[in-house]
């Protein structure tokens, strides 16, 4: 009888611990495997080199503004000979993002450019948010946006400012944006 007792215990902690093991790729995995490679550009930015003119934000996007540490970029760029290998690899970055982890704050759609914001944590706290933008005739790109105390509606505030700021100024930004051009 205890025999019977240690083995089904001993069974449900295996069986517990398996479960709880994650298999899968996960952002954080995709990136790192992915920086060295020749067909990816990364990038990790500091915020010191995004400057917004604080004057014309509002206190919600100021917060989200300061909160933000850095950002991570992971970019794929689309060509004639290499689209079998970008559906492959927008494929694998989906299924990442599909995990119920993500929680979705925006997705739009412009020209033809998928545009997805997400972020990891709760309503309260973000660790970090994803910003994946896709398009068939340019690629797609990954920001990863990590902080202290980001809160997603304020994040989702400092979208529509940051779509006014000029990006053009700063050289590692300028490499990311002519590697798609």
């Amino acid at each position: 009888m205890k025999t019977a007792i240690k083995y089904t215990i001993f069974s449900l902690l295996a069986a517990i611990s398996l479960a709880s093991c994650n298999s899968g790729e996960t952002l954080q995995t995709y990136f790192v495997d992915r920086q060295e490679t020749i067909d990816f550009m990364s990038a990790d930015i500091p915020t010191s080199i995004v400057i917004m003119d604080e004057t014309t934000l509002t206190k919600e996007q100021k917060a989200a503004y300061k909160s933000v540490q850095r950002l991570n970029f992971l970019g794929y760029k689309t060509t004639e000979s290499n689209l079998a290998t970008y559906t492959t690899e927008l494929a694998k970055v989906q299924t990442i993002l599909s995990d119920v982890k993500y929680t979705e704050l925006m997705e739009f759609n412009d020209s033809g450019n998928k545009i997805v914001i997400k972020y990891l944590g709760d309503d309260d706290s973000a660790e970090e948010i994803i910003v994946f933008a896709s398009s068939k005739e340019t690629g797609f790109g990954i920001v990863r946006v990590l902080g202290d105390s980001m809160r997603p509606e304020e994040m989702a505030t400092l979208v529509s400012a940051i779509q006014n700021t000029n990006f053009e100024d700063s050289s590692q930004l300028k490499g990311i944006i002519d590697f798609f051009k």
